[in-house]
């Protein structure tokens, strides 16, 4: 059964794209842990990150490290931390979360609340960062 980051990548469901390319999408995570929280996936279904053959591995990784560019020069933070858990969604991701302070890495951290309006002007911004190079 296609998983729901699977439906993102056909269109079935919305989300706040920052970058995409043949083979990688990234998007904003609705429910972040700090502004800008963003998911990097492969546009190819596998469960596990380390299941997935050499070329897509490295490929997410190197696509990721251009997005978190993104958004540092459009997020006021620390850093930008990653996540791989791999348990939430069958579909190997990369959680990118720009953060002030290293509690907000934790996945268990109060999530906050962005309206529909800010996702979409944030994900327009680091968009076109990502798109400059």
């Amino acid at each position: 059964m296609a998983s729901i980051f699977t439906k993102i990548i056909k269109g079935e469901i919305p989300c706040y794209k920052i970058a995409e390319t043949d083979n990688f999408l990234a998007f904003l995570d609705i429910r972040p842990l700090a502004k800008g929280h963003t998911l990097c996936i492969p546009k190819k279904e596998v469960d596990y990150i380390f299941d997935l053959d050499d070329e897509t591995y490295t490929g997410l990784n190197l696509f990721a490290k251009k997005v978190a560019k993104a958004l540092e020069k459009n997020i006021e933070c620390k850093r930008v931390g990653v996540l791989v858990i791999g348990t939430e969604v069958p579909h190997a991701h990369i959680h990118l979360v720009p953060f002030k302070e290293e509690i907000q890495m934790s996945i268990l951290s109060p999530k906050v609340d962005m309206k529909p309006v800010e996702l979409m002007n944030l994900a327009s911004k680091v968009k076109a960062t990502f798109d400059e190079g």
